[in-house]
């Protein structure tokens, strides 16, 4: 099949998505073109709000429409816990598990000096700022088990014990070298119940 220009594009485009190959690029393409105008319209409508309407929270950086998320803002949350997490999409992860009901802090990713990324460029200033609240009685570390999450976690890990708030993690379950994102309910509900005290 000759492929227009814009076809491509938009496979291109779509095939820069996470998990998509260029098979479902071209298939999710043809889909939108197949789809009727209005249809089209609305889809475009909700992409662009979706980037005009969600910004991170002030507090924690999850993903929200508010100045403070859902999340920090429930009076339901248990707010003596915090669970830190490389990104938003983890907090869905552990959402899912209808374990935890504490509150979440971004990191916004983890240490890699091999790309150039640095303790500076995470939000580690504002979990300290937030831990000044005598309420906060333990630090959950739910970082990816790979090389650069257990960095992460030992560098926060020394920042946090002479704070004397108790410091925890997800207890082993999730597979070395696997995503948070990626890994079924089940399992992160079990990590979250039985993690351990470091």
């Amino acid at each position: 099949m000759i492929i227009s220009g814009a076809l491509q594009s938009a496979i291109d485009e779509f095939n820069k998505f996470p998990g998509i190959g260029k098979k479902t690029a071209q298939r999710l393409s043809l889909y939108l073109l197949k789809n009727s105008r209005e249809d089209f319209d609305r889809f475009v409508e909700t992409l662009t709000a979706l980037k005009d309407k969600i910004h991170s929270c002030s507090v924690c950086f999850n993903f929200t429409e508010y100045e403070v998320c859902e999340v920090c803002s429930s009076p339901k949350r248990n707010r003596a816990e915090i669970c830190v997490v490389e990104d938003a999409s983890d907090i869905l992860a552990v959402e899912k598990s209808n374990e935890y009901k504490g509150l979440y802090h971004v990191l916004g990713g983890v240490m890699s000096p091999l790309g150039g990324v640095h303790p500076e460029d995470l939000h580690i200033k504002e979990l300290l700022i937030r831990l000044r609240s005598d309420e906060v009685k333990e630090i959950i570390l739910a970082l990816n088990p790979d090389t650069e999450g257990e960095a992460t976690a030992l560098y926060l890990l020394k920042l946090l014990r002479p704070l004397g708030v108790k410091v925890s993690r997800l207890a082993r379950g999730i597979p070395i070298g696997g995503d948070l994102e990626f890994t079924d309910e089940a399992t992160i509900g079990r990590a979250v119940i039985d993690r351990s005290v470091l």
